[in-house]
C-alpha cells in the first residue's frame, strides 16, 4: 500500500458519493494524514442491500484522524450542492481538494434504456460533476493544493464502447469531458484529473452487476484510493490527465499489484474503456452488421470459428457445468474476444444446466466482458474446473 506522507493534513477534501465504496476509500485513505473531509451522499438511513450511510462513513473517518462533516447531498439538485459547500467552508475555512464520485450505472442498451433511467445517469454523472465543481472552484483558487478529480474514464471513442450502453457511456463521458475542458480553463490554478482503474473493483455495485463470485476477479478500492491519493501529492501543474490507477503507481514506486487483489493471483476482469488492440476489436464489431432482434429476417448462426485454444476453453468449460453451477450464479456472459480465433461467445449460467456456444447469447447478457483471446484462455486455465464466474 502506499504510505501516507501527511501532505493533506488539515486540508479539507470534498468527495460525492462518500459513503461507501470508492468514495470512502479515498475519503479514510486521506483522513489518515488528518485532511477533513466533507460526505456529500444521499444516503441517510442504511440500504437494504447496500451497506453505509453518510454518517457511518463519518464516523470511520474520525477513527482514521480526520474530522468528518456530513451532508445529504443529491447531485441532481443544485441547491443541496450549494448547501453543502457553504457548510464545508464554514467549517473548515475552505475546499482544497473536490473528488467527484458519485455516479449512476445502467449497461442497457438503447430500446432496453428507460427515460428516467437516461436521464439519472446524465443528470449525476455529467451534471452532477459539473455543478459541484462549479460551486468548489472559487474556493480551490484559493488554495495551494487545488485539486479537482473526477471518476471517469479516458476518452476512448472505440464504437464497442458505446455498443452496448450508449447512455451510460455518453454520461461517463461527460465527466471526462469536464476534465479535458476545466483543466484548460483553470490552468495554473487548478488541477483537474481523472482516475480510471485497470481492473474491475469490488464494491457493491459490483456484486449487484456481476453475481455471484465476481469479487474474485476484482481489485479492492484501496488501489483507487492509493491512486488517487498520489494524485493529490502532485502539484497543479500535474493537470488535464486521465490517470490510470496502476499506472501512477508504478510511478510511485508500487511492483506488488497482489495486495490489491481480492484473491490474490487470481485472473482480474479488465475495466471497461480500456482496449489494448481498438483497431481489431472494431473492425470485428463493426463486421458483425446489427443486432440480431433489430434485423427484418432472422439471422442465420454466425459462422464457426476454427478450432483453437478458446473453442477448446469453452469445450472444457461446458463439460464442467451443471444445475448447482447455474443456480449459484444465474449471469449470462457474453465476451467480445479480440486476437485469433476471437469473436463474440457466450456463457449461459441462468438456462437449466448451463450452456456456451459462438455468437451472442439468446437472453441479452447481465455482463459482457471485452480482452484479448490470450487473457481469457489464461482467466479460464487459472481458475478451479467450476468456472471462474463461480470460483
Amino acid at each position: 500500500m502506499l504510505p501516507n506522507t501527511g501532505k493533506l493534513a488539515g486540508c479539507t477534501v470534498f468527495i460525492t458519493g462518500a459513503s461507501r465504496g470508492i468514495g470512502k476509500a479515498i475519503a479514510l485513505k486521506a483522513a489518515k494524514d488528518g485532511a477533513n473531509i466533507v460526505i456529500a451522499a444521499k444516503t441517510t438511513h442504511p440500504h437494504p442491500r447496500l451497506s453505509g450511510t453518510i454518517y457511518t462513513a463519518a464516523e470511520e473517518v474520525e477513527a482514521a484522524g480526520g474530522k468528518a462533516l456530513p451532508c445529504v447531498v443529491d447531485v441532481r439538485d443544485e441547491q443541496q450542492i450549494n448547501n453543502a459547500v457553504e457548510r464545508a467552508v464554514e467549517k473548515f475555512g475552505g475546499i482544497d481538494v473536490l473528488v467527484n464520485n458519485a455516479s449512476a450505472i445502467s449497461l442497457t442498451n438503447t430500446l432496453e434504456t428507460p427515460t428516467k433511467r437516461v436521464d439519472l445517469m446524465m443528470n449525476v454523472n455529467t451534471r452532477g460533476t459539473y455543478l459541484t465543481s462549479k460551486a468548489c472552484i472559487p474556493y480551490l483558487k484559493k488554495s495551494k493544493i487545488a485539486h479537482i478529480l473526477n471518476l471517469s474514464p479516458p476518452l476512448n471513442l472505440n464504437p464497442l464502447w458505446f455498443k452496448q450502453h450508449c447512455a451510460y457511456t455518453i454520461a461517463k463521458y461527460g465527466m471526462s469531458m469536464c476534465v479535458l475542458g476545466m483543466a484548460e480553463e483553470f490552468k495554473g490554478e487548478i488541477a483537474v484529473n481523472a482516475l480510471w482503474p485497470k481492473t474491475a473493483i469490488h464494491t457493491a455495485a459490483m456484486d449487484m452487476l456481476g453475481g455471484s463470485g465476481i469479487e474474485s476477479q476484482c481489485r479492492k478500492v484501496d488501489i483507487i484510493a492509493d491512486a488517487a491519493y498520489s494524485i493529490f501529492k502532485r502539484p497543479k501543474t500535474f493537470t488535464g490527465n486521465f490517470v490510470i490507477d496502476e499506472n501512477i503507481l508504478k510511478d510511485e514506486g508500487v511492483e506488488n499489484f497482489d495486495i490489491y487483489a481480492v484473491k490474490p493471483g487470481h485472473p482480474l476482469i479488465p475495466d471497461f474503456f480500456l482496449d489494448e488492440q481498438p483497431d481489431t476489436i472494431t473492425k470485428k464489431m463493426e463486421s458483425r452488421g446489427p443486432p440480431p432482434e433489430l434485423r427484418e429476417e432472422k439471422s442465420q448462426p454466425p459462422p464457426k470459428p476454427r478450432s483453437g485454444a478458446v473453442e477448446e476453453t469453452f469445450r472444457i468449460v461446458k463439460d464442467s457445468l451443471s444445475d448447482d453451477v447455474v443456480k449459484a450464479t444465474q449471469a449470462i456472459y457474453q465476451f467480445e474476444l479480440s486476437g485469433e480465433d476471437g469473436g463474440t461467445w457466450f456463457l449461459d449460467l441462468k438456462s437449466q444446466g448451463g450452456n456456451v456456444g459462438y455468437g451472442e447469447p439468446s437472453d441479452r447478457a447481465d455482463v459482457v466482458m471485452s480482452m484479448s483471446t490470450e487473457d481469457f484462455v489464461k482467466m479460464f486455465s487459472e481458475t478451479p474446473t467450476r468456472t471462474s464466474v463461480d470460483s
